[in-house]
């Protein structure tokens, strides 16, 4: 199983983690370590997550948030599964978000060709506008939902957390829902609750757990060992990529973060 799930820089050593950045199309952590990048942390470990626990099967239905360009729909199609991929609409997203890439309008954005072939690709992947705030229109048909590093950009601590329990709503009996988010590391509990990019703290994570129970699932419980590694001491700092800095750990606003998994499952 599954259980590390903050982004230090042992994890670039695990074997899943090697498979599952080669099969993305991500810089060999062992051959190129000077590469490491916790996006590559990040969709290995929701990746890995969801085949352990059986959800990247022929027939699986999974659906996809803010996905922007992510190999995930490619990877997961390449596997049977069917995806629907959602991102907002083109005229409600931040212009920061279309320039850099990291907003899909269509579904051609989300093709790989070194991931899966057209043919299944179109046969397995369906694309639409979706709304992380109120997921109108969704129905409750899903095996696995999934967000990359999208929740804690809703305004507020409590609105990713909204976001958590209306997703796991989503989920057919026996579902899992797979999201990373920002994690503060730094010392102390003050923090980012409000703006264009919250940071959580372990204590949070009691009240998402707690909200989650009382809507029959269930959240694994997280291993927040922040790493002892030397590049877990070395932080990114704006403006990032740059130099030979690892990408693992972020400072944002004064406050050192990273990505962390959360796992939750619906009861059969």
């Amino acid at each position: 199983m599954l259980t590390s799930v903050v982004c230090r820089h042992a994890h670039f050593q695990e074997e899943w983690l090697v498979q599952w950045s080669r099969a993305l199309g991500y810089p060999d952590p062992l051959a190129k370590p000077h590469l490491s990048h916790r996006k590559a942390w990040e969709f290995s470990a929701i990746a890995q997550a969801l085949a352990e626990r059986g959800m990247l099967e022929p027939g699986r239905l999974g659906l996809g948030f803010a996905v922007g360009a992510e190999p995930l729909p490619a990877a997961f199609a390449a596997r049977g599964a069917v995806v629907l991929a959602t991102d907002l609409a083109l005229a409600a997203s931040d212009e920061g978000w279309t320039t850099t890439g990291q907003h899909a309008a269509s579904k051609e954005a989300l093709w790989h060709r070194s991931l899966v072939e057209r043919e299944a690709f179109d046969r397995r992947v369906v694309f639409a506008d979706a709304d992380m705030r109120s997921l109108a229109g969704l129905l409750p048909i899903w095996d696995f939902v999934w967000s990359s590093c999208a929740l804690e950009h809703l305004g507020s601590l409590d609105a990713g957390w909204d976001f958590v329990v209306r997703s796991a709503r989503l989920l057919r009996p026996g579902g899992v829902a797979a999201h990373t988010t920002e994690f503060n590391v730094s010392p102390g509990e003050a923090t980012i609750e409000a703006g264009p990019n919250v940071l959580y703290r372990a204590s949070h994570i009691g009240r998402l757990a707690d909200r989650l129970r009382a809507e029959g699932c269930c959240l694994e419980s997280p291993d927040l060992f922040p790493g002892d590694h030397p590049d877990d001491l070395d932080a990114d700092e704006p403006p990032y990529f740059q130099g030979r800095r690892k990408h693992i750990k972020l400072l944002v606003d004064g406050f050192v973060t990273t990505s962390m998994l959360l796992l939750v499952h619906k009861a059969p």
